[in-house]
């Protein structure tokens, strides 16, 4: 077999980062433990270079960018362009159509192929930070039009992420899902104590994981609460994640009396893990979501999801969760109707679904979209496909 060098370039990594960081760390886990050498550059406080499970690691100090809660930026473009050339790369791919995408004419220049990987919808983004329908369009296709033409191939992870390049013509766009680490993620996690800590017998546990920022629409999960109070369900809602709406979030559920815990960003995996399989419902009301990778450990972990309709995520959950428009009331009825389901059916449910996405698969179609070798076994934690 011939083995890769796989350079992976990330902009907004934080510590605090959920699903990108999970992305990344199991992807380059499966690029090297099919024979191929991954290194991945992302931006950080300080400059490093480690040996890790996911393969090499190299840090460059980068800027921090106001108002996103943490997340920093390779800005240094003839830093990055002389390690790249230091580095010598099979393939390169990339995770940032903005900031980086001039890697792209350099990846061409230095006869490099080279993918972006799409993780949100470029007008989805720019519709939850305001911008009306039509001019979130057009930006977009402008956008996606030079991405497309600057790189050899376009990787989305599902049909819903791949339509703003179906829209603009494109014709190298491949599809590659995510996944989902089974053993990590498994409904035996379930934990009556901790779940007591958080709700009683007789209350229904949501659970929302997720980075309290603008394009998620962390606030729909409070309004969903509030429109169960109000019918007379009692309910109580744990955030697990923090991001820069964090403060007005917390002063809101102050003022309103509603039973909110804020837990901030859960590194430990283990207990982030029991807290999803330990809930009723889990809510991911962010519209731009082209994976939803949280919503997808949840359900690994037996519980079943209220998703937005704007996003990939109905695509993901089939049946198995429940859709609903982008406002509080309908995210009730999502919650509503998922607790009219028996528990273990809906739980089991939940559970199968999941079984779809292991990451042996999405490894394979990361490789397959690099012209990579793909050994006949896979080595990939949780995820035989």
């Amino acid at each position: 077999m011939s083995a890769l060098r796989i350079v992976r370039l990330a902009n907004f990594v934080a510590p605090a980062s959920g699903g990108l960081r999970t992305a990344l760390r199991e992807l380059g886990k499966g690029f090297k433990a099919a024979g191929h050498e991954p290194v991945l550059i992302v931006p950080g406080e300080r400059g490093s270079d480690r040996e890790t499970e996911q393969g090499r690691v190299i840090t460059l100090p980068g800027p921090l960018l106001p108002g996103t809660g943490g997340y920093r930026v390779l800005a240094d473009k003839w830093r990055v362009a002389r390690l790249l050339e230091e580095l010598a790369p099979d393939r390169l791919e990339v995770s940032d159509r903005t900031t980086l995408r001039w890697t792209g004419k350099w990846a061409r220049r230095a006869r490099v192929p080279a993918v972006m990987v799409s993780h949100e919808t470029a007008d989805g983004v720019l519709r939850t930070w305001g911008l009306p329908e039509g001019a979130a369009r057009r930006a977009a296709d402008a956008l996606n039009v030079r991405t497309a033409h600057t790189y050899a191939r376009v990787v989305c992870t599902t049909e819903f992420a791949e339509r703003e390049f179906v829209r603009i013509g494109a014709r190298n766009v491949v599809r590659a899902p995510l996944g989902v680490d089974l053993v990590e993620r498994h409904p035996s996690l379930r934990d009556p104590g901790l779940r007591a800590g958080h709700a009683r017998v007789a209350e229904t546990l949501l659970v929302m994981c997720t980075r309290l920022s603008v394009e998620k629409r962390p606030g729909t999960g409070l309004d969903a609460l509030e429109a169960l109070l109000r019918r007379g369900r009692r309910a109580v809602l744990v955030v697990a994640g923090d991001g820069p709406l964090r403060p007005r979030l917390e002063q809101r559920a102050r003022e309103r009396g509603l039973p909110v815990t804020f837990l901030g960003h859960v590194a430990d995996r283990g207990l982030l893990g029991a807290l999803q399989a330990s809930a009723d419902v889990c809510l991911a009301p962010g519209p731009a979501e082209t994976f939803g990778l949280a919503a997808l450990e949840a359900m690994a972990c037996g519980t079943p999801v209220a998703v937005s309709t704007s996003s990939a995520l109905p695509e993901v959950i089939g049946s198995a969760g429940a859709v609903a428009a982008d406002h509080g009331e309908a995210f009730a009825d999502a919650v509503d109707m998922l607790l009219q389901r028996p528990e273990v059916e809906r739980r089991e449910a939940a559970r199968a679904r999941a079984e779809c996405f292991g990451w042996g698969t999405a490894v394979e179609a990361f490789l397959t979209a690099h012209d990579a070798e793909v050994p006949v076994r896979r080595f990939v934690r949780g995820g035989a496909a």
